[in-house]
């Protein structure tokens, strides 16, 4: 499948949109290490604490960035979303340029009611933004787009890593 804007797109930009498409999960070794964090993280987002958030994000992206063997990036957490005539900003990928590493930008809390962002929708953005930095350094893509590809890599991350979501609720609520 392809999205409406694929027929705008060169013909150098539908290859790479084709080669996107076909990749569908990243194999992230060794996930399990990393469930903790997800924990962490949904502690520390419902705890209001955004520099804990913003310390865990870094954590979580560290561990997949050494697990795929690519570049380090930075992450920084801000509070209320940028918005516009076009809509809320809920994350950002800045590609690296020269020695400056890639960094992605995450906003915690909406702009109309200024509330903490939802700990899913959360951990899906900054999964999200991740993708966007594996396109570049794992997979050599010229461009990172937003294929069927690129949201079923998404979800795989999150899938490998939502055991740490499951796992613990399910201890929370079990109590043998």
């Amino acid at each position: 499948m392809v999205f409406s804007y694929y027929h705008k797109l060169s013909a150098a930009q539908k290859r790479c949109y084709q080669r996107s498409d076909a990749i569908a999960a990243v194999p992230l070794a060794r996930a399990d290490e990393l469930h903790s964090l997800i924990h962490d993280l949904e502690h520390a987002l419902a705890g209001e604490d955004r520099p804990r958030v913003e310390e865990i994000c870094r954590n979580i992206a560290g561990g997949i960035t050494m697990r795929l063997s690519i570049p380090q990036l930075r992450i920084r957490v801000l509070a209320v979303r940028p918005a516009g005539n076009w809509g809320e900003l809920h994350g950002l990928y800045e590609a690296a340029i020269g020695r400056a590493s890639a960094v992605i930008t995450l906003w915690m809390r909406t702009v109309k009611h200024k509330r903490v962002v939802a700990f899913r929708s959360f951990l899906r953005t900054l999964l999200h933004e991740l993708c966007h930095h594996i396109d570049y350094e794992l997979f050599k893509l010229e461009d990172s787009f937003h294929t069927e590809g690129f949201y079923k890599r998404e979800s795989s991350l999150f899938h490998q890593l939502s055991g740490g979501i499951q796992k613990n609720a399910k201890t929370a609520t079990d109590p043998s």
